[in-house]
């Protein structure tokens, strides 16, 4: 690997500013190429309808330079087909998808996306965090090591700890090409690039589906935020950009209910997709943060960016904040659901994770909640 610009002023840092030319052209190819079939099959075989693309398009153009961005992007939408990412992303021109650097990181299943090595090399190039589900895997969970990572690569480097100094001879890091450098471990045993580690990778955009699974209804409910996403605004330095979105249409792609072929997407439907408005974080979020912080100076402890202590991940006041920040969140990509002609009329309560609570634990069905039609597996 052609060797990174590095910051030897203090031997106890390392400043590693992009990954080698190899893995860029890599990741280039792959998320661009992956955007062009996907675009292809949105615009030549389906009716697509966008809204809010324009003010969205400005947004990213805006975070173009790596140098000049204040704080990372979250964007967050329902999750309603196993073909979301990267279907949504087909409605961007092409040149957004060969330019990773400004474009998302999400998170992928573990048990699916990383399953192999060809799969691992496929995912990790196209900027997809390897993400455990306790349903399939002891390792899941809210404070699992992909969740720092996300953190981290909303905010900036220094990850300010004690623990988080290098020794001198880590100069590198390593990727398909490479070896010997910085990795994080999601299980103790397998190791990964850690992105975080890059300038280049400095304020990024981070896309989440806060549902966690395939959530299929005909009137477009929405099931309860999981917490990752509150974790994420309120531990991510500075606060992020948060854009709400919403889906409609990749539930006919894909639908649950579909026969074999199951792996052939369904075509022609008409597919719409709606960005919402950059929030106004610190009026939506801000009293939620500045408890949040707070907690934090009561520890009286130098964490790194995405540690938490026992109180932070589970004292009373913490798991508060997370299940409020979760709710707004929620109440946004309503509101642009709202934009799109749905009425609001879901029951109370399925905001909670508890009403969710009594549904089966099985990997395919229909939710005794709601009626929809839930994919937890893929």
């Amino acid at each position: 690997m052609a060797s990174d610009e590095v910051d030897m002023s203090n031997s106890k840092k390392l400043q590693l500013q992009q990954p080698s030319l190899p893995w860029r052209m890599t990741s280039s190819a792959t998320m661009g190429l992956t955007a062009a079939l996907f675009r292809g099959f949105l615009y030549g075989l389906n009716s697509v309808e966008v809204t809010g693309l324009d003010n969205f398009l400005d947004i990213l153009d805006k975070r173009k330079d790596i140098e000049k961005r204040q704080r990372g992007l979250i964007t967050v939408s329902n999750h309603v087909s196993v073909l979301d990412d990267p279907l949504i992303w087909g409605v961007l021109p092409l040149k957004y998808g060969f330019n990773p650097s400004n474009h998302r990181w999400g998170l992928g299943a573990h048990d699916i996306c990383f399953k192999n090595k060809f799969l691992q090399s496929f995912f990790a190039s196209g900027q997809v965090l390897p993400t455990h589900r306790l349903q399939y895997s002891p390792h899941g969970g809210l404070f699992q090591p992909t969740i720092p990572q996300a953190i981290r690569l909303l905010s900036s480097q220094p990850f300010t700890t004690p623990a988080a100094t290098l020794p001198e001879e880590s100069v590198d890091v390593p990727d398909p090409f490479t070896s010997n450098g910085l990795t994080f471990t999601t299980t103790g045993t397998d190791q990964y690039v850690a992105p975080s580690v890059y300038a280049q990778n400095r304020h990024s955009w981070v896309h989440v589906f806060p549902e966690a699974c395939v959530h299929q209804h005909p009137k477009m409910f929405v099931r309860y935020f999981k917490w990752g996403i509150s974790r994420m605004i309120l531990e991510s330095e500075p606060m992020p950009d948060v854009l709400p979105m919403f889906i409609d249409g990749a539930q006919r792609v894909m639908p649950e209910d579909r026969k074999w072929p199951r792996f052939v997407p369904r075509f022609p439907v008409k597919f719409r997709i709606a960005f919402g408005e950059l929030l106004d974080t610190e009026k939506t979020f801000g009293d939620l943060r500045a408890r949040w912080q707070e907690l934090v100076r009561r520890e009286k402890k130098t964490l790194a960016m995405g540690e938490l202590t026992d109180e932070l991940k589970y004292g009373k006041e913490a798991v508060d904040l997370r299940i409020e920040v979760a709710r707004r969140v929620r109440e946004e990509v309503m509101k642009v659901r709202k934009s799109m002609g749905y009425p609001d009329e879901e029951e109370p309560g399925f905001e909670l994770a508890e009403t969710w609570a009594r549904e089966p634990i099985k990997d395919r069905f229909k939710s005794n909640v709601d009626d929809s039609l839930v994919n937890r597996k893929e």
